[in-house]
């Protein structure tokens, strides 16, 4: 499985697992409201006993003959005694409030007591950081369980897939190598037989042969280049483009389409052989194919300081949309044939070696590639 496969697939069970998360997270947040009100009545309810405790304690020193009278303390409670004017008697509170903690309070109103004490109020802060806290751990907990659950069901759905994909990669790939030599032994044939005749059938079945290069290159690159590695090489990019020129120099004579060359010599860049040919052939190809008859295709490479520029312009019928033709299988004209993966291939080679491409178009008029190459 290739890394954007799974990039997907660890995105895909991401996602499933906060949809999860989100849909039980609903009924979570009123369980935690709920949770939260019994928490706080728990704590009312304790602090009642404590300020219940209080209260029986100065009623008990009311009816005895002590002096000395012995405020109940707690490390969790604070507590404040009041006369009748509202004046505090005494206090265990120490550390002031904290405005980021909850706090419940209760006044208890006295009566006639040894202390003069007209009533008493005790107070508590509190915090609901151990319900979030195990709200949190809770949902991490369930996140986890649903990543790796859903991961491992797509795993084992996607199984089959792979062995059919394994199965698809093993048969093109003996395809591709079954192909090659009788390719190579066609196009040597029918090199040798134009040399000593020329004629209008053998132009067509070079042409045609061609042809079927071509897009024999371009389906072996798609199928190699996520575990080939492409070096780089230092090419003499101008006398590479004048012989891929003459290539398709008589593909479009059939069509009466003259090429135009204006290519500065001496141009050389860092660029894999095989990826530079892709592009060159696949953009002078699609000019051919899409331009009419009688009409003029140009090819201009030019280098200015550290960047260079090569630029194909035909006379053909135009791109609607400018932005879908570097998508894979998408074709302008699905008349004119081919599967639609050459410009995604150029597009692939370009994103990988830093290439800006440039297309601008007009109906009817005619298309321009340009490839703005930076060393």
């Amino acid at each position: 499985m290739i890394e954007k496969d799974k990039r997907y697939i660890y995105t895909l069970a991401f996602f499933y697992s906060m949809m999860i998360i989100f849909v039980v997270s609903i009924p979570a947040f009123f369980y935690i409201k709920v949770e939260m009100n019994s928490y706080k009545q728990s704590k009312m309810q304790n602090l009642d006993h404590y300020a219940y405790g209080i209260e029986k304690s100065i009623y008990d020193f009311s009816h005895t003959k002590g002096h000395i009278f012995h405020f109940p303390r707690s490390l969790f409670y604070d507590a404040s005694l009041y006369d009748t004017t509202g004046k505090r008697i005494f206090t265990t509170k120490v550390e002031p409030f904290d405005a980021n903690k909850q706090q419940i309070s209760k006044k208890i109103t006295l009566s006639a007591n040894r202390l003069q004490a007209g009533y008493i109020i005790i107070s508590q802060t509190f915090s609901y950081r151990v319900i979030y806290t195990k709200a949190f751990i809770a949902a991490l907990f369930l996140g986890a369980v649903v990543f790796f659950m859903t991961l491992f069901f797509i795993k084992i759905s996607l199984r089959p897939l792979e062995r059919v994909n394994r199965y698809l990669n093993t048969f093109f790939n003996d395809a591709m190598h079954e192909l090659k030599t009788p390719l190579g032994v066609m196009q040597l044939n029918l090199e040798i037989l134009r040399s000593k005749e020329e004629s209008k059938v053998l132009r067509r079945l070079f042409n045609s042969m061609q042809s079927m290069i071509l897009i024999y290159e371009d389906i072996e690159y798609h199928i190699k280049h996520t575990h080939v590695q492409y070096r780089l090489e230092k090419i003499d990019f101008s006398h590479f483009l004048f012989e891929r020129v003459a290539v398709f120099r008589d593909l479009a004579q059939v069509k009466d389409i003259t090429i135009e060359e204006d290519i500065f010599p001496d141009i050389s860049y860092m660029i894999n052989r095989i990826e530079l040919q892709r592009i060159i052939d696949n953009t002078l190809s699609n000019a051919i194919k899409y331009s009419p008859k009688n009409t003029k295709v140009s090819v201009c490479l030019k280098q200015e300081e550290k960047k260079i520029t090569l630029t194909i312009k035909d006379q053909g019928v135009g791109i609607k949309d400018t932005k879908k033709i570097f998508q894979r299988y998408k074709r302008e004209d699905t008349i004119q044939g081919g599967f639609g993966i050459g410009l995604s291939i150029v597009k692939h080679i370009c994103d990988k070696n830093h290439i800006d491409i440039n297309v601008t178009t007009s109906e009817q008029k005619g298309s321009t590639f340009t490839y703005h190459i930076y060393k």
